[in-house]
């Protein structure tokens, strides 16, 4: 025999309660028949009478008095506690983590945050920053962010930014040194500062122009995965540094580095926002969703 559940002890209550069948039944929404046969049930379950009725009274037994002392309390709990639930769909509110590489979390989320947190003042936002392939579901995270080729299949994604690019950049002083290379072939015969990935691989320099694809992987002076290292490098005249556009625009307006290889750097997707496809968003995620989206749709007006 099935132990009684949640819907018995709220007949049981309700009953309890108003001491009336048809009020109770009302108040619950079921037939009277139907609760009256419930409450038979969990009383032959508990192996004990839990009311006296007549068909003019009802009057709780030793038994009934005591549980309805000790359920009806927890009840209202289970209650509220729903309630706060049910609440989360309207009010994006809790933590929302995301993992991101660092240049995403750099050029794209960093701008975000502020004032995302000033339009959702409930939600706390766990942004961790590291290159490597991680699987967000298994790790716990609400949301990444990543390249279009490097998406599962089974995630939704949706794009976090406009185009990139990335840029070949020197100091005046470096290009007065060595000269300026014309291919990106001639990056064979320069010092560069190169990046590592945490999983240890450090990926061949690829140029495109007009459909001709280069690879090339020229000699590291420095490797380092700080960005801020490699820039002062780079204004130091270390190197030549491919980097993100975003990371130099300054240094390059102000003349302190020069664009090289122009030509062969082509503007390509920016990260997207990915998560896993389900019906249920959680509230705060579907909050940073929306935000990215209002904020797509102000930047295309503009």
């Amino acid at each position: 025999m099935r132990e009684p559940d949640l819907r018995d002890l709220d007949v049981f209550v309700a009953v309890a309660r108003t001491r009336n069948f048809r009020r109770a039944a009302i108040d619950i929404r079921v037939s009277v028949s139907s609760l009256s046969q419930r409450l038979r049930d969990l009383e032959e379950r508990l192996g004990v009478r839990l009311m006296n009725r007549t068909t003019r009274s009802v009057a709780l037994t030793e038994a009934g008095e005591l549980l309805l002392s000790r359920v009806a309390p927890a009840l209202r709990d289970v209650g509220d506690a729903l309630d706060q639930v049910r609440g989360l769909r309207e009010v994006a509110s809790g933590r929302l983590r995301i993992n991101a590489p660092p240049p995403a979390v750099d050029l794209v989320l960093a701008p975000m945050v502020g004032p995302f947190l000033k339009a959702y003042p409930q939600v706390d936002l766990d942004i961790v920053s590291e290159s490597g392939f991680v699987d967000i579901v298994s790790a716990g995270f609400d949301a990444g962010v990543r390249y279009g080729e490097h998406l599962a299949q089974d995630m939704v994604a949706i794009p976090l930014s406009g185009p990139q690019s990335y840029v070949v950049v020197a100091s005046p002083d470096y290009l007065a040194r060595r000269g300026k290379p014309e291919h990106p072939k001639d990056l064979l015969d320069h010092d560069c500062i190169r990046a590592r990935y945490s999983s240890g691989v450090m990926h061949d320099l690829e140029f495109e122009k007009a459909g001709q694809l280069v690879k090339v992987d020229p000699p590291a002076k420095l490797i380092s995965t700080n960005m801020g290292l490699s820039m002062r490098a780079a204004l130091d005249g270390a190197g030549i540094w491919a980097t993100l556009d975003g990371y130099v625009g300054e240094a390059l307006k102000s003349g302190a580095l020069v664009r090289l290889l122009e030509d062969w750097c082509e503007p390509f997707s920016g990260p997207f926002l990915y998560y896993p496809s389900r019906r249920q968003t959680p509230p705060a995620l579907r909050a940073f969703i929306d935000f990215v989206a209002d904020g797509r749709k102000r930047n295309a007006r503009g």
